[in-house]
Order: structure tokens, then C-alpha cells, then sequence
């Protein structure tokens, strides 16, 4: 497969796994007003967990065999996904959620950076570009102000730190690592931080409405960590990780779909320099596929 493809394929399957966390949490939120997030975590993780669980089974890649250097990297994406969550959960109750989104879009560059420094991916001028602009494009969107940022802000940045350790380890797992298991581990690694977690606040009874809001949550967060992890597995990092601002875009037609939110012009000015960047991200990399094939048909 091109390079070209694979980059194409890297970002249809990002812009997918943004769609599906970003159903995931409106089914949450609509849960959370009877339910403890810690409640949440633990009995979305355990569905989500069970049914990743039976897919490797079927597929048997339940067990797989590993290199003890291939667990270690195992071991730490699961690291990484249970801090960005705990990290995350803890600075979003505790400052304006503009301000945490804000600092959480920082991850395509934090990630392009990391996949630079440590896998020694080449990463151009115009790529930084992009991913700024599409930065840009988000603080119009959120448009954080400075009252809110607080001590609490450490802890997305910690997030971020997390996600960036979190996505990098998949990078650096080998092919025959199957998919499915390492998304199986990272959900099973939220579910068990939910189980010790839950205690400490008062359980509440779950209703026919919130079990249903559970599966269905825990059913998108299924195709969103399976995505995830692929995403990382194909393509380069630096053209793929600007196609994560999409999961702002997600969240304003679900906003209005579901909750009735009605976004503003500075919500649609933001929301047009994020497909802006991206279809100039397209463009550049079309640009140049066909330059690079057109060398090689010369030689």
C-alpha cells in the first residue's frame, strides 16, 4: 500500500475515531446526571472491556504471544490511557471545560513533536503550519478565558503528556500486535481504575434509561478505541494528527442534534479553518504523491 493511501486511510480513520468518542460522551452526558463518573468508568468499562474481550476471542487474539519488550510497550499504553483519563476527569471538574478542551487541543502538535523526537518521523514546515492553524481554529471555538486557567490546568497538561505516551507506545508496537488486544488492555486498565475508584463516592441505583445509555456508550467506545489504536498503526503521525480538531466539529452537530445547542459565528468561523486545514492537508499531501511518483517514473 502507497504511503499515500496509508496517510488517506490514517486520516478517515481518525476523523471516525473523534465521531466515536465524541457519541460516546453525549451518551454519557445524558447518563451523568444519575451516575458518578467513577460508576461510569467502571461499568462502561466493564461492557466495553467484555465485548472487545469476545471479538479477540472470535478472532483468537485473545492470548497473543508476545515479546517481553512487546508487553512492556503494552504495559505502557495502558499507563498512558488510564493517567490521560484520571488526569483529564480531575482537571475538567475542577476548571471551565473551554479552558480543558483548550489545552487538550494541543495534542497534534505535542504528538507530531514526540513522533520527530523519538521515532525520528521528518516533519515539514508546512505540516506545523497546519497543525497551528487548526489550532488557531479550536481557541476560536473555545475561546478559553484567562480567569479560568488555575492550578487544575497541570493536570491537562498532564493529560496531554499521557495521550502523547499513549499514542507514541502504539506507534512502536510491531505489526503482528493485534489491534484488538491492545485496545482490549487500555479498556480493561479504565474499567479496573473505576472499580477501586467507586467506592470512594456514593453509588447510585442504575435505571432501565441509564443501563441503555451504558451499553450504547459502551458500544461507540468500542469502535473509538479500536480506531485509535489503528490510526496510530498507519500513515505518518505529522499528516494525521491534525484531523483530531475534527472531534470539535463532532461535538457542535451532535450539540445541536442532541442538546440543542446552536453555535454562534465564532463557533462556525473556528469550525471553517478546521475543515480549512484539512483539505489543505489533503491537498499538500495529493501535491505531493504525484510529484514523488512522478520522479520515480523518470529514473
Amino acid at each position: 500500500m502507497s504511503q499515500m493511501s496509508d496517510n488517506v486511510r490514517g486520516a478517515a480513520l481518525m476523523v471516525g475515531s473523534m465521531a466515536f468518542f465524541v457519541f460516546n460522551d453525549a451518551l454519557i452526558k445524558l447518563a451523568a446526571g444519575s451516575l458518578n463518573i467513577f460508576q461510569v468508568m467502571f461499568l462502561r468499562g466493564m461492557l466495553a472491556t467484555a465485548l472487545l474481550a469476545l471479538i479477540a476471542w472470535k478472532r483468537r487474539e485473545l492470548f497473543p504471544r508476545l515479546a517481553r519488550g512487546e508487553w512492556r510497550l503494552v504495559g505502557y499504553r495502558m499507563a498512558g490511557e488510564l493517567g490521560a483519563t484520571l488526569c483529564y476527569l480531575t482537571a475538567l471538574f475542577n476548571m471551565p471545560i473551554a479552558n480543558a478542551t483548550a489545552i487538550l487541543q494541543s495534542l497534534p502538535l505535542a504528538v507530531t513533536l514526540g513522533a520527530a523526537v523519538f521515532l525520528g518521523e521528518t516533519v515539514g514546515w508546512r505540516r506545523y503550519l497546519a497543525i497551528l492553524i487548526g489550532f488557531a481554529g479550536v481557541l476560536i471555538i473555545v475561546r478559553p478565558g484567562s480567569e479560568g486557567f488555575n492550578a487544575y490546568a497541570i493536570w491537562a497538561l498532564a493529560a496531554v503528556a499521557f495521550i502523547v505516551l499513549r499514542d507514541l507506545t502504539t506507534r512502536a508496537l510491531a505489526t503482528h500486535v493485534p489491534s484488538i488486544f491492545v485496545a482490549m488492555a487500555g479498556s480493561a486498565a479504565i474499567m479496573l481504575a473505576g472499580m477501586v475508584l467507586s467506592p470512594t463516592m456514593d453509588w447510585q441505583p442504575v435505571d432501565l434509561r441509564s443501563a441503555q445509555l451504558l451499553a450504547a456508550a459502551a458500544v461507540f467506545l468500542v469502535f473509538a478505541y479500536l480506531t485509535s489504536v489503528m490510526t496510530m498503526r498507519v500513515g505518518e503521525i505529522s499528516f494525521i494528527s491534525p484531523f483530531r480538531y475534527t472531534i470539535l466539529l463532532w461535538a457542535i452537530i451532535l450539540g445541536v442534534v442532541v442538546f440543542g445547542d446552536i453555535p454562534d459565528g465564532w463557533t462556525l468561523l473556528g469550525s471553517a479553518i478546521i475543515v480549512a486545514m484539512g483539505i489543505y492537508t489533503f491537498y499538500r499531501e495529493r501535491k505531493v504523491y504525484r510529484a514523488t511518483v512522478a520522479v520515480k517514473a523518470g529514473d
